[in-house]
This record gives C-alpha cells, structure tokens and sequence, in this order.
C-alpha cells in the first residue's frame, strides 16, 4: 500500500543540491535547488531516497548509463507516453522535439512534446535533457540550460 505521506530528502551533487522525493514504493520528484517542494512532504531520508541519491551521484560522475530504481511520475496520458519515450532514448544521444513528435504519432505536436518535458516531474531519471531544438540548440530546461549542457557532457564522454 502506497503511504500518503511524501518523504523528500536533499544531496549536494556536482549540479548543485537536489532534493528526491518518493511515495514508499518509487521516487515520484527530483527538486532543483531553486524549485519549492510540497509543503505535505516529510524531510527524511529513506532507504528508497538513499539508493536514488547513490544511483544519481554515480550517473553524474559518468559511472552509471542507466538507472533501476522504481519510478512513479504523475501526469495525463499524453505525458505519460512522452515521458515513457525519453526513458527509450539511449544513454548519450539526443532527439529533436519534431523526432519525439514524429515517434509518438503526433507529427504537428513537438510544442506539446517540450510542454511535456518541462512538466516531467523526475528529470534525469527520465532523461528530458536528451530532447533538443532541430538546429542543435539546448532549448530549455526545468534546471537550467547549463544543467542541460552539463548532463549532455556527462553522456557524450561516457559513452566513448
């Protein structure tokens, strides 16, 4: 049974502090430092956040490719397929906006597909960062174009 009470827990990273957050069964939220967390959400590490917490520091130090804790994003049906999408990108590439759009059926929505993005409540688990502008651009990011640019980095030498 999933408790109701939320448990978010904080980790200084390589890209500033994060907060994780999960349900008692999967990480539902990863905060960037400058977002505002629930005010319902208990500040207590669990053994779910602490596993979240490892796996993300050893994908930021270019260790991991790929990660296996259980996730649970909230979002409508569109978002949801979007969202199930990213986790297929592999490690170290990229899609456009229009690529995601097109493999989802949906040739005329690449707006909804970045609406989709920005709304995905558990960046770099689910990989938003690994969608980009047509012209090569690193349109923008729930953490900030930089972040962006830096998880792309980790990608790009990680996987060569």
């Amino acid at each position: 049974m999933i408790r109701t009470t939320k448990h978010v827990f904080f980790y200084q990273t390589e890209i500033g502090k994060i907060g994780i957050s999960e349900n008692g069964e999967a990480i539902t939220h990863l905060y960037f430092e400058h977002e505002t967390i629930p005010d319902d959400a208990l500040v207590k590490e669990t053994p779910l956040l602490k596993e979240a917490a490892g796996q993300l520091q050893s994908y930021l130090s270019g260790k991991r490719k790929e990660f296996t804790i259980p996730l649970a994003p909230s979002g409508t049906e569109f978002m949801q397929q979007v969202w199930k999408y990213l986790l297929s990108i592999p490690y170290g590439e990229t899609r456009t906006y229009q690529e995601a759009a097109d493999s989802l059926n949906k040739p005329n929505g690449f707006r909804a597909i970045g609406l989709a993005n920005h709304r995905n409540p558990i960046p770099i688990f689910i990989p938003c960062h690994r969608v980009i502008a047509a012209d090569g651009t690193l349109a923008g990011y729930r953490g900030g174009v930089p972040v962006k640019a830096m998880l792309l980095q980790i990608e790009q030498e990680g996987s060569s």
